[in-house]
């Protein structure tokens, strides 16, 4: 027995097993590789608030112009394009991440998702959308802003009325269309599918109902108009006719196509705050949301009601 104690005894521990991590990212390394959809989310809304500051920017230098008579502060050129590009900054480059920022920050918190369903993929189209945001605005440095007004109608994105910048506009646009589209498809796979056990659609809460409309809104809308990005390049490009009504092309083509996105567009922007004031009253009267799922259905019925109505743009554009 004494042997066998003598033995035990004398038996040395094992050695404990060592595990190496592999340090993490940290500072601008992080940020410039980074999937988290929190940190993805912090981007978007830092890049959509200094966009929003490039707009106002741009709209206080034609307001400038417009501030006395005769005045010339800002040439002809300048001038529409700093219309352009203020019209672009607001809508394409502010607003619209802005959105994003708070779809990527606060859909996997409310749903009880780790992440969004494709994270590489969500880390993509951030990184397009700020490639698209960068090459419209080189369109400064390099022949002028596009000049052709508010909404890029033919004729004025023609070769013939305007410069290199309208080349910059709808190659950024397109790129921006892209970005968008896939972010649509990454947030309703994650609404659809990842929501935590129990969390069925009709509990979702109404900020969640309204990102998702959106996300349908976008992936629908979008379409048409990156296919007239793509007729205007070609006409730029190749010398194809599509807006050319002397040689049988039709430039309410183009006033058709960017509707179908212009118009649902609007509730893109707007169904989002509707969503957050529904989220922030509740909680500072201390009441459920009177009439939560009539809220939910009438969010779904304008995302809806908003693809038929494009055609008035038509008489009133």
């Amino acid at each position: 027995m004494s042997a066998k104690l003598h033995d035990i005894a004398t038996l040395q521990a094992p050695e404990p097993h060592m595990h190496f991590e592999r340090p993490g990212k940290t500072g601008l390394v992080d940020w410039l590789t980074t999937v988290d959809h929190k940190k993805i989310g912090i981007l978007y809304m830092a890049s959509g608030i200094f966009y929003l500051l490039c707009g106002g920017l741009e709209a206080i230098l034609f307001r400038i112009q417009l501030a006395v008579p005769d005045n010339t502060f800002l040439g002809g050129e300048t001038y529409n394009g700093l219309v352009t590009m203020h019209a672009t900054s607001m809508v394409f480059l502010a607003i619209m991440p802005m959105t994003a920022g708070f779809a990527n920050f606060l859909v996997p918190l409310m749903i009880g998702a780790r992440d969004v369903a494709f994270p590489r993929l969500n880390s993509w189209s951030y990184w397009t959308f700020l490639g698209g945001s960068l090459i419209i605005n080189a369109s400064f440095i390099f022949g002028g802003a596009p000049a052709a007004g508010w909404f890029g109608y033919a004729p004025l994105t023609g070769a013939q009325y305007s410069g290199s910048g309208v080349d910059f506009w709808w190659s950024g646009l397109a790129l921006l269309s892209a970005s968008s589209l896939a972010a649509s498809v990454n947030f309703i796979v994650t609404i659809l599918n990842l929501r935590a056990p129990g969390l069925t659609l009709l509990r979702l809460p109404v900020l969640g109902w309204m990102m998702l409309v959106i996300q349908f809104l976008l992936a629908l809308s979008f379409p048409p108009i990156t296919v007239g990005l793509i007729f205007l390049g070609f006409d730029r490009m190749f010398g194809t006719l599509f807006f050319e009504v002397s040689m049988g092309g039709d430039p309410h083509l183009w006033q058709h196509l960017f509707w179908l996105f212009g118009h649902p567009e609007v509730y893109v922007l707007i169904l989002p705050a509707m969503g957050i004031v529904s989220e922030i009253l509740p909680v500072f009267a201390r009441r459920p949301l009177f009439g939560q799922t009539a809220v939910v259905f009438s969010g779904i019925f304008i995302g809806f009601v908003g693809f038929g109505v494009w055609a008035h743009h038509m008489f009133t554009s």
